[in-house]
């Protein structure tokens, strides 16, 4: 009963991220379109806006732990779908009327990041205790990829798909796209209140096969966490990745606009990128397992380096016959396998680093931390991209605001790694 029990609850938290991601993913990437089109928005204040919405969900997941600790991972959850159902819903109506109405769209935007850190740092919560569950289960068993490498699976199997089903929905109007992520998330909010419900009796947790095990409610974890010194250095230093891997979405449009290559490319290359995740996630994470925590940051750290090195030193005669597009597709080839190496070992380290604390606030510093690196970093970015290879700014010096940070990176977070769970400085 007990095994049974597990696996259905992991079931239920990897199937919830394919979820989110799907019911996301069908309306996200459309907002752009939108905001040029329907409200003739200018490409810096749809950036803006874009960047804001990042922020809202990355940069606040700090608050989302926090809540997640105080009051319970699974009410945020509930909490987090009822939000984002909220915004999105915003967002259709913001387009209903004879004109569309801004400030509404706006404010849906915003929500649906909100929402997104509200229950995510309760789902890491979840997946993390079910983690614990397991080793205890398999201690004597040879090491296996973790829960959080099949939660970059699932959740990329949802960002393929959804986009897929709100280009089929797209012929009804950006309504019908947001409308069905609205009621798709109330019916995930539904599903989750039935499978996350609290077991009839506390004493025999395992009784109900739909039980899936919720940590009880703690008070005083951010206080503790922001107390924690060496966490907080890992949080700045990992915000390296994030900070590398949100360049999909800004540096590699505009190299790949730099080059003239058509915009279309970026769907190719969006493509690959799932292609890699879906196929080498778990043999990366299997490795990662066997080598351990510090050797699989410190070589995922240098991977994304490199990747960027490629696009910073190795000129693009050296990729022929298209030199300029393989050249974007190493690098993001790179770029990718260190992502994949580092951010579920990241995960995975919190609850070491928490240990017998609450973990929320913990899952939500090292988010929010990545989110501000986004936030700060990706204006550098885009300044020094607009200048390079002018007579000032070289055209390698963006491409080194990304390396440097992965460099420190690499030799210092992997050696904070290296000592999790021995005495964590609480002063």
């Amino acid at each position: 009963m007990k095994t049974s029990s597990s696996r259905f609850e992991v079931s239920v938290l990897l199937g919830t991220q394919t979820l989110f991601n799907i019911g996301f993913y069908a309306v996200v990437p459309f907002l752009a379109v939108v905001l040029t089109q329907d409200f003739l928005l200018a490409s810096a204040a749809v950036g803006l806006i874009l960047g804001i919405r990042t922020f809202a969900q990355q940069g606040l997941f700090l608050a989302g732990g926090s809540l997640a600790d105080r009051f319970g991972a699974r009410i945020m959850i509930l909490i987090g779908c009822a939000v984002r159902a909220s915004g999105f819903l915003m967002l259709a109506a913001s387009l209903w009327g004879s004109s569309p109405i801004l400030w509404l769209f706006i404010l849906g935007t915003l929500c649906t990041g909100f929402g997104g850190a509200l229950f995510s740092p309760g789902l890491n919560i979840l997946v993390a205790n079910a983690q614990k569950a397991l080793d205890q289960q398999r201690a004597a068993e040879a090491k296996r990829a973790t829960l959080f490498a099949w939660l970059s699976i699932t959740g990329e199997i949802g960002a393929v798909t959804g986009p897929l089903v709100g280009a089929a929905l797209w012929g009804w109007g950006f309504s019908t796209v947001a409308g069905f992520g609205s009621a798709f998330f109330v019916a995930i909010g539904i599903f989750l209140a039935v499978a996350l419900r609290k077991p009839a009796t506390t004493d025999v947790p395992n009784q109900s096969a739909n039980y899936v095990p919720v940590p009880p409610p703690r008070s005083g974890s951010l206080r503790q966490c922001l107390k924690d010194r060496r966490f907080l250095a890992f949080c700045g230093l990992h915000a390296a990745d994030l900070l590398a891997y949100n360049q999909l979405y800004l540096a590699i449009p505009l190299e790949l606009e730099r080059l003239n290559h058509p915009t279309q490319w970026l769907g190719v290359l969006f493509a690959w990128i799932s292609i890699l995740t879906l196929a080498l996630q778990l043999p990366v994470s299997w490795v990662a397992a066997r080598i351990g925590a510090e050797a699989t940051l410190r070589c995922g750290y240098l991977l994304s380096a490199l990747g960027f090195g490629v696009l910073a030193f190795v000129p693009a005669s050296a990729f022929e016959p298209d030199a300029g597009l393989l050249r974007i597709l190493c690098a993001i080839t790179l770029l990718t396998l260190g992502h994949m190496s580092v951010h579920p070992t990241a995960l995975s380290l919190v609850p070491q680093f928490a240990g017998e604390r609450p973990t929320g606030s913990y899952f939500g510093l090292l988010a929010s931390c990545g989110g501000l690196a986004v936030l700060l970093g990706n204006v550098l970015i885009g300044w020094l991209a607009t200048q390079a290879g002018q007579l000032v700014v070289p055209g390698f010096l963006p491409w080194m605001v990304l390396i440097l940070p992965l460099l420190l990176a690499s030799w210092r977070a992997a050696g904070i790694a290296r000592g999790v769970g021995t005495a964590p400085d609480r002063t």
